[in-house]
């Protein structure tokens, strides 16, 4: 995938209509301080369009990035931060729960963990949204250049087994630092974009 052009195109609030996209849309999902941003940036090949921020859980809308005018990025709020009230992670999860459920254009949602730690039970509640909703969430292990080689496929395996994720889920690392698993994730996204052209014929 080669990025050309990319833009902000819609951000929704809590109470915001979601927008009746015609393109394919793929969403991230992540803790707080997982380095959502900062993979959305790498994989826009930008440095700052998605607010990268010193305070986790300072984003509140569904972020809605047109990529190329093929497909979007859809940004959504980071979870799991414990100061933010449990009324505030309420409306967050219900926001996240009916984008899940509401969007017509969702065709892969990306679930970010940090490689370095085991699945939190938000990581697992959220995996658990994604499959209820249809979805086979794409797991995208972060932070990956903290950790030796050596140490990458046991923490891979502990998150696998955190979240019960079969054989068949994709589990990939990822590094913002040294871009470790982006192609990857290109490959699959200009798959879902060639797989969308085919079925609209172009």
């Amino acid at each position: 995938m080669v990025i050309k052009n990319v833009s902000l195109e819609t951000v929704c609030g809590i109470t915001s209509k979601l927008p009746q996209n015609t393109l394919p849309e793929v969403a991230f999902a992540g803790k707080s301080n997982v380095g959502k941003s900062s993979l959305i940036n790498a994989l826009m090949n930008r440095k700052s369009l998605a607010r990268t921020s010193a305070q986790p859980g300072k984003t509140q809308t569904i972020n809605f990035y047109n990529v190329n005018g093929e497909l979007y990025f859809v940004d959504l709020p980071g979870y799991g931060y414990a100061k933010v009230s449990a009324e505030e992670k309420e409306r967050w999860g219900k926001m996240i729960e009916r984008y899940l459920h509401g969007s017509g254009m969702l065709k892969a949602v990306f679930l970010l963990v940090d490689i370095r730690h085991e699945p939190s039970e938000n990581d697992r509640i959220m995996y658990r949204w994604i499959v209820e909703q249809g979805h086979s969430p794409i797991v995208v292990a972060t932070k990956a250049d903290k950790l030796k080689r050596s140490q990458k496929e046991k923490q891979l395996r502990q998150i696998r087994e955190g979240l019960h994720a079969g054989k068949d889920v994709r589990l990939i690392p990822f590094s913002a630092q040294s871009k470790e698993g982006r192609e990857t994730i290109y490959d699959l996204l200009d798959g879902l974009v060639l797989k969308e052209r085919e079925d609209k014929g172009v």
